[in-house]
C-alpha cells in the first residue's frame, strides 16, 4: 500500500496574478533524457509529417522526477484532428517506451489538434497545460503564442462544470464491473477528478493552483473542514485504489453527490448559463 506523502507544490503566481511555468528542459535529469529521445523517435516514426510539436509535463520537467517512480505525460500537437489519424499503435508504443526506459514508471501519449490548441479566446485545458506546466521537446514551441492564465473563474470552471457527468460516468462503469484493472483505472481517474474539483471550488478565494493532489486536498479542507475526512478518503482512493465497486459506489453516491451539489452552487453564482469554456481574462 502506498503511503500518502505530504508533498507537492503550488504554482508560482507572478505580480500580475498569472501562473508562471516553472518547467524547464534544464531540470530534466540525465536519467530521463534517453526516455525523451525514445518518445520523440517513436512518435516521428509513426507520424513523420503529421506532428507540429511535442511537449512533456509532470514532475520530470520540474526537476522533481524520481527514477523508476515518475511517469511522463506527453502532449502531441498535430496538424490534423486526432480522429483523422491512425493511432492504433499508441497503446503498444506506450508499453514499449516504458519497457525500454527503466527510468520511467509509465508514459501516456495524448494527441491534440493545432487549431484547437491555438484558439486562445476561450479556456482549453490543453492550452493551459502547455503554457503553465510543459516544455517543448520537438517542433515550434507554441507557448509564447498562448495567453497567460490566472487561477480564476475560467480554470475553476473547467474542473467544476464536468464533475457531474464524470461521476455519473464512473458510476456507470463500476456498476456490475468485474474487470479488476478496469475498476482500478476508473477509481484512480474519478478520485483524482474529485480532489481537483475540490480545489477548484476554492481557487478564486485562494488565488492559486496545483496539479498535485495533496496540496489540493489541504486547500479544500481549509475551506470545508466538515468534509476533510471524505476528501482524505478520495485522496486515499486515488493513491491506493479500491477494487471493490460495492465500496466505491456508495462513496460516489454520498460524497460524490455532495460535490455535485457544491459544483451546482458554484455554477449558479459564477456561470449560471453553464458555458463549457469561459473566456480567458
Amino acid at each position: 500500500m502506498n503511503q500518502i506523502k505530504e508533498m507537492g507544490y503550488l504554482c508560482h503566481i507572478d505580480d500580475n496574478g498569472y501562473i508562471t511555468n516553472e518547467s524547464d528542459l534544464k531540470n530534466v535529469g540525465t536519467e530521463f533524457r534517453r526516455a525523451l529521445h525514445s518518445i520523440q523517435d517513436y512518435l516521428l516514426s509513426f507520424l513523420p509529417k503529421e506532428i507540429h510539436s511535442i511537449y512533456i509535463r509532470g514532475s520530470v520537467p520540474r526537476g522533481l522526477g524520481i527514477e523508476g517512480v515518475s511517469d511522463i505525460d506527453v502532449l502531441v500537437i498535430t496538424h490534423f484532428k486526432p480522429e483523422n489519424l491512425t493511432l492504433d499503435w499508441v497503446e503498444k508504443a506506450e508499453k514499449e517506451i516504458n519497457k525500454e526506459n527503466s527510468s520511467l514508471n509509465g508514459v501516456e501519449l495524448g494527441f491534440y489538434h493545432l487549431n484547437e490548441v491555438m484558439e486562445s479566446k476561450y479556456f482549453f485545458i490543453i492550452s493551459f497545460m502547455l503554457k503553465t506546466h510543459s516544455i517543448c521537446i520537438y517542433g515550434k514551441d507554441l507557448r509564447p503564442s498562448l495567453p497567460n492564465y490566472k487561477a480564476g473563474h475560467a480554470l475553476a470552471n473547467d474542473h467544476i462544470i464536468k464533475i457531474r457527468s464524470q461521476i455519473d460516468s464512473a458510476k456507470s462503469d463500476l456498476e456490475g464491473n468485474e474487470d479488476v484493472e478496469d475498476i482500478k483505472d476508473c477509481c484512480i481517474w474519478i478520485m483524482k477528478l474529485i480532489v481537483r474539483c475540490g480545489l477548484a471550488l476554492v481557487i478564486i478565494d485562494e488565488g492559486t493552483y496545483t496539479r498535485d493532489l495533496y496540496p489540493a486536498y489541504k486547500l479544500f479542507s481549509r475551506h470545508y473542514p466538515q468534509k476533510k475526512k471524505e476528501m482524505r478518503q478520495a485522496l486515499e482512493f486515488a493513491i491506493n485504489p479500491s477494487l471493490n465497486p460495492r465500496e466505491l459506489l456508495p462513496f460516489l453516491d454520498t460524497f460524490g453527490g455532495w460535490m455535485v451539489r457544491k459544483a451546482d452552487d458554484w455554477l449558479n453564482v459564477h456561470n449560471p448559463t453553464e458555458i463549457k469554456n469561459l473566456p480567458v481574462v
